[in-house]
């Protein structure tokens, strides 16, 4: 897991098959789910398709350079029922997008494709044009696709392809009795 990382240059003209898109989202479909509610849904936008047409559209700035060059997105959507019979806090429907997002990005890598989540966009805008309903709330992209060269994109976007990969320290992460208290069996590697 430690060798994935989202990159931002991605070859504009690599296709995937429609199973290669349906085994990444049956790693999504296998994903813990609180009482099996599966409360995610995704957008599948090919490259060149109505629905990539529609997010391209609505990308910031800084993600309408790479973004349209995957080979195809995921937009993840968290869905709240409005006819559950108990109703959820909607919280776990984010939880729960979240895991399946994380199967289908590992599921990725596993297939020697990479995998970028992103979520500058116009969430609301995206959401209104490919008719999502109240209770679905859009989430984030997932840009998947094979890397590219970074000579064929701009300076800034290849530049951030070769950003160095750090984290946050797992003593600022897990916590033990309290708040702010390193958990004291952390080994840092």
């Amino acid at each position: 897991m430690r060798s994935r990382w989202s990159p931002s240059v991605f070859d504009a003209t690599h296709e995937l098959g429609d199973d290669q898109v349906t085994r990444l989202l049956q790693a999504a479909q296998w994903a813990p789910s609180a009482g099996n509610a599966q409360p995610w849904r995704y957008l599948v936008a090919p490259r060149g398709s109505r629905a990539h047409q529609v997010l391209v559209a609505h990308l910031s700035r800084g993600n309408s350079g790479w973004v349209p060059r995957a080979s195809v997105v995921l937009l993840a959507v968290a869905v709240t029922e409005p006819d559950a019979k108990k109703p959820r806090d909607p919280a776990y429907a984010v939880h729960d997008l979240g895991q399946a997002s994380a199967h289908l990005t590992l599921q990725a890598h596993a297939m020697g494709l990479a995998a970028h989540q992103f979520s500058g966009f116009d969430h609301d805008a995206v959401a209104a044009e490919l008719g999502l309903p109240e209770h679905a709330r859009l989430l984030a992209g997932i840009a998947v696709g094979v890397r590219g060269d970074p000579g064929a994109v701009s300076e800034r976007d290849a530049e951030r392809d070769s950003r160095e990969r750090t984290r946050r320290p797992l003593a600022e992460t897990a916590f033990g009795d309290a708040w702010g208290t390193p958990w004291p069996g952390l080994t840092e590697s």
